[in-house]
């Protein structure tokens, strides 16, 4: 597979990961939530864990069946990365956290440049999909946090019954745009999910690797979705 990002005028439609791309955990909530149970921990420390977490829950994936699992398991990798020990308090914690998630989705700061990143891509004349894994919450959450007006579409996984890597929630997304695979490229954090699943549909897909981790990876990746942004700044060819 090439390693190189795909031509500006192939790309049509994007369709964009919601967790880890869009936006990501607040870990302000997360250590507030610790330091109410004992366990002082700062925000930027559980940041600075988190994309060594996620590479191993990557690798994990395929032994935990479902997003709502995999969050459990996430949480105590971030929290294994960062030096907090599992213990009954910590795991209180994330049952707390949990129950704010399923309600409101914990995934709600949005890094900076995501939005201009958005901005500029849909205004090169290009569709924005969301293809996440969740909890039924995700079209809430880009509400609340000012990107949903950027999106042409969301599918999530709750809401269709299929999570990926499967390729059905690929290609639901796919009928739901009226678009073409070959218009289409995936833009994701987790190989396995990501990369793997669109590829299952027969969509080109870009890994977003921020912290470098995957280097041997067989696929396009980018450090954010600003790269990308500046990288599509020629538009699409008309068909």
């Amino acid at each position: 597979m090439s390693s190189a990002l795909p031509d500006p005028a192939t790309v049509r439609t994007l369709f964009l990961d919601a967790g880890g791309v869009l936006v990501r955990p607040n870990f302000d909530r997360v250590a507030a939530a610790l330091l109410e149970r004992g366990i002082e921990v700062s925000a930027r420390a559980l940041d600075a864990a988190e994309a060594r977490a996620r590479k191993e829950m990557d690798r994990a994936a395929e032994r935990v069946p479902t997003d709502s699992e995999r969050n459990f398991v996430y949480f105590n990798l971030v929290l294994g990365q960062a030096g907090v020990r599992r213990s009954p308090e910590a795991d209180a914690a994330l049952v707390a956290l949990k129950r704010y998630h399923d309600r409101h989705n914990l995934w709600e700061w949005v890094p900076p440049g995501v939005e201009a990143a958005l901005a500029e891509m849909a205004g090169g004349g290009r569709r924005l999909v969301v293809v996440s894994n969740s909890n039924g919450t995700v079209r809430r959450l880009l509400e609340r946090v000012g990107l949903a007006r950027h999106f042409a579409l969301v599918v999530d996984s709750a809401e269709e019954g299929f999570e990926k890597p499967d390729p059905r929630i690929f290609r639901t997304a796919l009928e739901r745009a009226g678009a073409a695979p070959e218009d289409v490229v995936h833009v994701g954090d987790m190989y396995e999910a990501d990369v793997v699943g669109a590829r299952s549909a027969r969509l080109r897909a870009v890994l977003l690797d921020e912290a470098g981790l995957y280097p041997e990876a067989d696929c396009p990746r980018i450090r954010s979705l600003g790269e990308l942004a500046e990288h599509l700044r020629r538009p699409p060819a008309q068909k």
